[in-house]
């Protein structure tokens, strides 16, 4: 029986993983790893470590989820020890959960080893606390993309005067659609809001506005992407850091 690491790899930044993962990484026969995962991640990795692309874009993936549960299973049952590398936490919006479940019921050994989220450090780089004493004592992570028997009225209603910070997921091409029914439901127009383009690397772009005008301006920016609202982005204008950082520095490239 094999054993399997299922690892967060972090928001992009390399330097950004667990001590605890590149330990994993090291220790594996086989990584199975994502889109979002920094290639360069796969460094620390023996030499002879089989590698699988498990990377899935918004219209194309190159395995399903269950195609993934069941890899896992097999090698497992064939003795190897695997890494599974995905992007960011494993436990959010990562499928994780889905993947322990598979493991659990055909009692194959297996740890979790967190990683940091985008919802969290995309923001921080871009000089924006998700929570902040004198703004926000809330924060929810949100995906932008959810089952269709889900009724979008009602899921954006419930956020709308919700917690005081939203970081969403996936909401990109949606972004249109989040708007209006924030707003329908009674989100202030004018509410701060940030996009941040692969966040934590040398690509890193954000924009920001207010609900009111977020839409017109979000055309610069892409997927891989984190949307955040709420009255904590208006304090960018004083705590941005990292751009200042990067154009000094020789700041980690996402290698995807």
């Amino acid at each position: 029986m094999g054993k399997v690491f299922l690892v967060g790899a972090g928001p992009g930044d390399p330097d950004l993983i667990t001590v605890k993962g590149i330990k994993a990484i090291k220790q594996s026969n086989v990584i199975l790893y994502d889109r979002l995962v920094n290639k360069a991640l796969l460094d620390y990795a023996t030499e002879d470590t089989r590698m699988i692309y498990c990377g899935k874009s918004p219209n194309k993936h190159s395995l399903t989820q269950d195609e993934i549960n069941e890899l896992l299973v097999k090698l497992s049952l064939e003795g190897y020890t695997i890494t599974r590398l995905k992007g960011g936490d494993p436990f959010i919006f990562g499928r994780g959960g889905e993947e322990a479940e598979t493991l659990k019921n055909y009692d194959i050994p297996f740890e979790v080893v967190p990683g940091i989220t985008a919802g969290v450090a995309a923001p921080a780089y871009a000089g924006i606390p998700v929570t902040h004493r004198d703004y926000s004592s809330s924060v929810a992570f949100i995906t932008g993309v959810m089952k269709d028997s889900v009724d979008e009225d009602e899921y954006w209603k419930h956020l709308a005067l919700g917690p005081e910070t939203l970081c969403i997921y996936m909401g990109v091409k949606k972004l249109p659609d989040i708007q209006k029914l924030l707003v329908k439901h009674g989100k202030d127009i004018q509410t701060p809001v940030a996009l941040i383009h692969c966040g934590t690397s040398q690509k890193q772009v954000t924009v920001t506005g207010t609900l009111e005008d977020i839409v017109e301006k979000s055309h610069q920016i892409t997927n891989p992407a984190m949307i955040v609202i709420g009255e904590v982005v208006k304090l960018r204008e004083r705590m941005s850091w990292f751009e200042e950082v990067a154009s000094e520095q020789n700041v980690p490239q996402l290698i995807y």
